[in-house]
């Protein structure tokens, strides 16, 4: 289940990092046009096209789906951490201290899903198929921070930006109708999102700690998502509320 139909459903597990690793670099304000979404149905098949925030869930969801067969893994891990002797790659790329591990080979799902444990901060640009009908295609670079749309002369947006970081091909319902959580039959939906962060919330435990890393990686966002878009040529518009 993606990051936001767990908000959207009220289901953000104290368990679950995931979601609170979406959140974790903002401050407080708003942040406009973040992730993106243009999902199209033809049959039983879904094409998800996104902004860099789904890609590490997309390769858990494929990986999970791949199990224990092996694939040829393509793309790049984007990480400050040391990755040496934890995972096969063809080289290193690296600038101020963020390195890019190239990926060109053969690895399993489970060899992936256990990598992304882990390693959960990492990024994983990740490129595999499964079979014809389970495609994922992401680009190998590391993400960048949401941009302007284009404006008209009122200062209204003229249209959507395209998401094209990540695209995944699959015939799995439940993770194409996942990012189309109004409706169920549909052919076409576009979405993007504002985060509005208003409040930064400190954990107990955490009150006296000096480390202001420490204290930024462990608070929680608290806000809303402002989620516009169309869903087979209707607009629409919703909030909702989180703590993550």
């Amino acid at each position: 289940m993606n990051f936001i139909k767990k908000i959207y459903d009220g289901k953000i597990e104290a368990s679950d990092n995931s979601v609170h690793l979406q959140f974790q670099k903002f401050s407080r304000g708003e942040f406009q046009n973040r992730a993106l979404v243009k999902v199209k149905r033809s049959g039983d098949k879904y094409t998800i096209n996104t902004s860099s925030e789904f890609a590490n869930e997309f390769a858990i969801l494929m990986a999970q789906k791949l199990g224990s067969k092996t694939t040829n893994v393509t793309g790049a891990i984007v990480s400050t951490s040391d990755l040496k002797g934890k995972v096969n790659f063809k080289e290193i790329k690296q600038f101020q201290g963020v390195k890019r591990y190239i990926l060109d080979g053969p690895m399993s799902g489970n060899e992936i899903t256990k990598l992304m444990s882990d390693f959960p901060k990492c990024f994983f640009a990740l490129s595999f198929t499964i079979d014809e009908n389970n495609v994922l295609k992401v680009k190998a670079k590391a993400p960048k921070s949401g941009k302007p749309a284009s404006k008209n002369k009122d200062g209204e947006e003229e249209e959507m930006i395209t998401p094209d970081f990540c695209k995944l091909i699959t015939n799995d319902k439940t993770i194409g109708q996942s990012f189309v959580v109004e409706k169920s039959d549909f052919k076409a939906a576009e979405f993007k999102h504002t985060y509005v962060i208003e409040q930064i919330v400190i954990p107990p435990q955490y009150k006296n700690e000096k480390d202001f890393a420490i204290v930024r990686e462990k608070s929680l966002r608290k806000g809303k998502i402002i989620r516009e878009g169309a869903i087979d040529d209707q607009k629409i518009k919703s909030e909702m509320v989180f703590e993550a």
